[in-house]
């Protein structure tokens, strides 16, 4: 049973930063692409950035520049460092996992950023 479990959320102020981590279990971390989504208030669910088994990136326009995904395999966890927060950037974010065109899902962590 594949298991995502996020932690590093909270409250910020414009400008801060937090590190977002997901502990994955009951799959073989370092095979899959590893991924952070957001969903504001009213809004669908976006990628913010995501991270293949190779290392490669990529991002949401709105992040570049300011938010950088990493791994550790040996950990089986992916990070989100987030930098120079926006309020805009207030949502419930969701560590995702795909391993062979099958997806899963953290329970999600609330990023409050406040002006």
């Amino acid at each position: 049973q594949v298991q995502l479990v996020e932690s590093g959320g909270g409250l910020v102020l414009a400008g801060g930063s937090l590190t977002l981590s997901c502990a994955a279990s009951g799959i073989i971390f370092s095979f899959s692409t590893g991924g952070w989504y957001r969903q504001a208030p009213g809004k669908q669910r976006e990628l913010v950035a995501a991270i293949t088994s190779g290392g490669s990136t990529n991002y949401a326009d709105s992040v570049k520049g300011r938010f950088t995904i990493s791994r550790d395999n040996a950990k089986s966890t992916v990070y989100l460092q987030m930098n120079s927060l926006k309020p805009e950037d207030t949502a419930i974010f969701y560590c995702n996992v795909v391993r062979r065109n099958s997806n899963y899902w953290g329970q999600g962590t609330q990023v409050t950023v406040s002006s």
